[in-house]
This record gives C-alpha cells, structure tokens and sequence, in this order.
C-alpha cells in the first residue's frame, strides 16, 4: 500500500509542468593601492603623495525562472585603516544593488529597485565599475524587446531623504531629484543606432516667493543618437548629443561629440584612434547660462585620460575639453596591457587670472600604462600614468604645472563563485 501511494505521489509531480529554477551565490573581493602624486590635479610645492589601500567586497545573489530575476549584491567600500580594529560597528556596509524584474511576456519586462544603468560606451549612463563603490540607481524600468533586432527601455526615478508629510528640500545625495529617459537600441547588419533621451531634475531652493514656492526643480535635456559600424577586422563609433533646458535657475545650451576607429591586426593586438569634444564656458563670458556638456551619469574615468582631470566630479561648467587620443591594445594567454596618450585642450577661451591675457587652449597631455595577468578568478592589475601639463591647466586646476604630476597603482580582483545551483519545481496555476 505504502509502495502504491509513493508511486501515486511521483507519477502525479511527473505529470505536472516543471519550471526551471537557478540560484547563484558568488562574491567579489577587490584591494587597490595607489600612489597619488598630482592625482586629478596639479600638485603645489611641497605637497607630499598620497598613499592609501582601498577595498571592495561583494557579496552576489541572483535567483531567476522564467517568470522573473531577482537580484542582490551586498558591497561593503572601505579605506584600510579607517575602522578600529576593535570597532563595534561598521557602517560602510551597503546595498549596491537590490532589484526585481518581472517577465510579463518574451517581449516586455519590469525591473524595479537598486540597479545599475548603463548604455552603449558608457558615456552618459555607466556602471563606474573603476569606482570601489560603483554607481547604481533607484529606478523602475519599463523594457521593451519587440525582436532580437530592436529593445526600447523606458525609465524613471524620484528620490527623497526619506518619509514626510511636507515637501521639504531634497539633499540631492543622488546628484538629481528625477528623470525619466528612453533608450532605443537597433542592430541592422553590420549598422547599429542608438538614441537617448534623458529628462534630469535637480532640486534647489529659489528665495524669490512665499517658503512653500521656495523649492524648486529644473529639468534639463540631453538628447543624441550613437551610431556604430563593424567589419571583420576594423569598427567605427560615432555619438553626438545636445544639452538643452535649465539647472539652478540658468539655461543651458551646451553639445558633445565623439568618435572613433578601431582597427584589429590581430587576435592580441589593436589600435583605437579617436577623439571627443565637450562645449565649454569661455573664462570672460558674460552670459550667466550654462555652456559647458556634463556627461551626468556617466562611466567617466575610462575617458580623457585614466588621472581624473576631467568630468570626475570635477570640471562642472568649466572651459570644456578636446581630447584626441591613441589606444594600443595588447592580449595574449593571460596576459593583456594597453598605452594610451592624450591630447589635451580646452573647446573654449582660457585667460589668465593675473594679466587678463589669452591662453594657449593647450592643456597637456597624458599617458596611461595598464598591464594585467588573469588565472582562474585571479586578475592582477597595475598601472602608471603622468600628466605634462602647460600653464593652461594650471589656470583652470591650480598647482604648479612644472612639477612632475604622476599616479601609480596595482589591483587584486578575486571574483570565487561559490554555488550555482540548477533545479525544477512543479509549476503553479
């Protein structure tokens, strides 16, 4: 009888439609030193390098079937030595993603919560991965995929302090109030075409009425196509995006522009030849309107040179850039290493502080050295960059540009992946 029921039981899960289940559990674990020695600056006399080890560790869980993903990555960003070593609580403990998405059919999609956005190069929404803290969003996003050829994601954010009854100032801790974008992607043969729209609000307070018109939101508009072209051996980017609207109670009227070939003559050597152009605010300009592209949310330190001079929370509203520069990229086994100089100038007029006279728009120039050797979960990165800078730069970044200004640096990425687990579970009506 016993034999007869247990054989009922297995026949009966037998019969009934299965779903496919999988969990993953893996961890990331990133220690970096660097040296910095005119690290996103000029140095002064006297200033002596700053040397600092910093940590990422992440804890991954993922979980999806075919009615939805769920995913959490928990993060803790430290400098060594900036807790006791008989501290009680540690407070750099955070949530860098924590997001669901609902699969409503095979063709639309609903992810929702802590999450990173990133499109395309990276150049107006990215990841920051360089950042040991990284970027993400709260966010709710709508995405669309009518055929492999073509996805549209609609998005949307709205950020607060935290719960209230009145609408107090927002702090702006996540660099905006809201947005709203819409990204579409297509794929034509070798052609690809990519078009942003992005709505930005930031919050401040306008003393020019009663306390409760105080508060206000400006909203701005960055709106562009990238487009994108691939042959065997050889590929061809191109974006150009205007910036339109206001920010603090000021218009904004500002554009970017970039390019680039890229030329492969072997498995494990390349050549990349390209070149950007961001507006720019003329040192004398009357106008109080905003003429300087900001690439918002963007990956920017994998641009304009790997020392952070530019758009790396610094050089808001300033003189612009033009930046031609030269990638040489080499991989083999598990060996890669990549040079890149830059060519760097301002898009608008430098004058000097003291005699009021025009300024070369020359600003220097820059050389990235990075070399990695990957095995098993293991990659080992260092690099060395140094900065020739002109009395250009030093006009818009202070310092002494006749000081040699370098940053040096080496990464120990650790990525185990602890369980990956495949089952079936009898489908629910």
């Amino acid at each position: 009888m016993k034999k007869q029921f247990l054989l009922l039981i297995l026949s009966t899960l037998f019969a009934m439609p299965l779903v496919a289940q999988e969990f993953n559990l893996s961890g990331e674990l990133r220690p970096r030193y660097e040296n910095r020695y005119g690290f996103a600056s000029l140095r002064s006399d006297g200033d002596a390098a700053g040397n600092f080890i910093s940590q990422r560790t992440r804890i991954n869980f993922d979980f999806k079937n075919s009615k939805m993903v769920f995913k959490v990555i928990l993060q803790n960003v430290r400098v060594w030595g900036d807790v006791s070593t008989l501290a009680s609580n540690d407070k750099s403990i955070a949530f860098h993603e924590a997001w669901a998405e609902g699969i409503i059919s095979d063709k639309i999609r609903l992810k929702i919560g802590r999450q990173e956005i990133a499109y395309d190069d990276q150049r107006i929404f990215g990841s920051s991965g360089w950042a040991q803290q990284a970027r993400s969003h709260d966010a709710l996003l709508l995405k669309i995929t009518p055929n492999t050829n073509h996805k549209l994601d609609l998005g949307i954010a709205y950020n607060a302090d935290n719960q209230t009854n009145i609408d107090n100032l927002y702090s702006n801790i996540a660099g905006y109030k809201a947005f709203q974008y819409a990204w579409y992607h297509g794929d034509f043969k070798r052609f690809g075409l990519s078009f942003l729209f992005l709505n930005n609000g930031i919050q401040y307070i306008n003393n020019e009425g009663l306390p409760s018109e105080n508060i206000k939101v400006d909203y701005s508009q960055t709106i562009g196509p990238r487009t994108t072209y691939k042959s065997d051996n050889f590929s061809i980017d191109a974006a150009f995006y205007l910036q339109t609207g206001k920010s603090y109670n000021k218009s904004i009227d500002s554009n970017y522009f970039g390019g680039n070939f890229n030329y492969v003559f072997s498995p494990s050597f390349n050549v990349t030849i390209g070149g950007e152009h961001f507006s720019g605010r003329d040192m004398d300009e009357s106008s109080n309107d905003i003429k300087s592209f900001k690439p918002l949310f963007g990956s920017n330190h994998k641009f304009n040179g790997l020392m952070d001079y530019f758009y790396v929370g610094n050089h808001a509203n300033n003189v612009g850039l033009n930046d031609i520069y030269l990638h040489l990229g080499f991989s083999k086994n598990n060996w890669s290493a990549k040079l890149s100089p830059h060519y760097l100038a301002s898009s608008a007029k430098i004058i000097n502080n003291e005699n009021n006279q025009n300024l070369d728009n020359y600003l220097g120039a820059e050389i990235d050295l990075m070399i990695g050797y990957k095995i098993n979960n293991i990659k080992i990165d260092a690099g060395y960059s140094q900065m020739f800078a002109t009395e250009s730069m030093e006009t818009i970044k202070g310092g002494n540009s006749k000081l040699s200004n370098n940053w040096a640096w080496i990464m120990i990425t650790f990525k185990p992946n602890f369980l990956n687990y495949k089952f079936n579970i009898p489908e629910k009506k």
